[in-house]
């Protein structure tokens, strides 16, 4: 397996151009099992997890092409459309079971296997399965695959969500654009992702009001067509690049980034003692004088604090000056980072869902192993920092996630290099 090696203590300075958002393009994929006609993404992030998904609705029917270096995604499902989603597929990633709503919604049934992913807890799929029915699926789990029919179709119906899932509001988002009737989704997730998505199938002639809000309105229709999509930027690869030079230092700026995207974690750098000036090239970060301060952070659903982000602010807490106590209350088994952040000289404790971070005035370089998509490029951001040379093992999760990495960190002078597996 690659390993990625950082030898630490350079500033960074320069433009970094941030990719369309992964999350997004990974729920807008699965549009096209709800129409017959071409859609088209732009800005598409060119990730292994996009390999994944194209791999998957082939599997289903669909017709995928990557175009100009994989930056356009080019998909038609004219039919017929396969409705099992088989486990080898599957089992590599979490956003496989989007394809369970828009097979639904098409095809009245669907055979979805339990998705994969990273190991960063259970995330049940009984959100998913509630929303469904509550539609009129019918839904039955058998040796790891769940067996959905809707015979007669689905139907409009009000959906309380019991946690703002993202996924489920996906899954339940795209089902009802089909279904007959009216559908309200309370408790909705509000990430841009949703809104993003609701933005693409109202091109597609779908009727959505309330993407973004709590509560989403969706007057189902008999059939849906065609759309062009540019994919929303990433907020995550853009809260991620935003730390780099805030962790070692220097001026940086995010090509694309805009601060409501990134809000909640905006203001925590600012706390900390950083700048961040949105522009009309994107947002430019730098840090100010002086030793970064430590700070609080909670993760919550959009508009809080990202999850997704909380790995990489573990890193960046290493070296404040103070105690900084990060909560995670989305997933669990999301610190396994500590440990090996721990091996390069943090003062990590952690308890439940709490971890203590006690800043150290510097991190040595380590040997250290990824154990999911975040966690890896906190360690590559902490290698930044440190002193000496960081090997960071494992790094095929990172390609899930962010598109040639070294090559972005070197062009803003960072010192890092990919090395192949034997």
């Amino acid at each position: 397996m690659d390993s990625i090696v950082v030898t630490g203590g350079a500033e960074l300075h320069g433009d970094i151009p941030i990719a369309g958002a992964k999350n997004a393009c990974l729920t807008l994929m699965p549009a096209t099992l709800l129409t017959e006609e071409p859609l088209t993404l732009m800005n598409a992030p060119r990730l292994s997890d996009i390999k994944t998904m194209s791999l998957l609705l082939q599997s289903l029917g669909s017709e995928v092409q990557m175009l100009q270096d994989g930056k356009v995604i080019a998909m038609s499902s004219l039919g017929p459309i396969n409705t099992t989603a088989e486990y080898d597929i599957v089992r590599k990633m979490r956003a496989s079971n989007l394809v369970l709503g828009p097979l639904l919604a098409r095809e009245h049934q669907a055979v979805v296997s339990l998705p994969g992913g990273c190991a960063i807890g259970a995330r049940p799929m009984d959100i998913h399965i509630t929303a469904l029915e509550a539609m009129g699926a019918e839904i039955e789990l058998k040796d790891g695959y769940l067996h959905a029919k809707a015979p007669g179709g689905l139907k409009g119906a009000r959906v309380p969500l019991r946690f703002a899932s993202v996924g489920a509001t996906e899954n339940t988002l795209m089902a009802a654009t089909l279904a007959k009737g009216t559908t309200v989704i309370e408790n909705a997730a509000r990430e841009p992702e949703i809104v993003d998505l609701a933005e693409c199938l109202t091109k597609m002639g779908a009727h959505i009001d309330g993407a973004g809000t709590d509560t989403i309105t969706i007057e189902g229709v008999d059939r849906l067509g065609g759309a062009t999509h540019r994919v929303v930027t990433d907020r995550i690869e853009l809260g991620t690049y935003m730390l780099a030079p805030a962790i070692c230092g220097g001026e940086v700026t995010c090509l694309g980034g805009t601060i409501d995207l990134v809000g909640a974690f905006a203001e925590k750098l600012d706390e900390a003692g950083f700048s961040i000036e949105e522009n009309a090239r994107g947002l430019t970060v730098a840090r100010k004088n002086g030793r970064i301060r430590a700070v609080d952070v909670t993760t919550e659903p959009y508009p809080g604090f990202p999850t997704d982000l909380q790995a990489q602010m573990m890193a960046l807490m290493c070296t404040a000056e103070g105690v900084s106590h990060l909560e995670e209350t989305i997933f669990e088994n999301r610190f396994m980072h500590a440990p090996e952040l721990m091996r390069m000289g943090a003062d990590i404790e952690v308890q439940g869902g709490t971890a203590t971070v006690t800043g150290v005035e510097q991190l040595k370089g380590a040997p250290v192993m990824a154990t999911d998509l975040r966690a890896s490029v906190s360690l590559i951001l902490a290698g930044l920092a440190a002193e000496g040379e960081t090997r960071v093992n494992r790094v095929y999760h990172l390609d899930r996630g962010y598109e040639h990495v070294e090559e972005k960190l070197s062009a803003i002078g960072a010192q890092i290099e990919r090395v192949p597996g034997v």
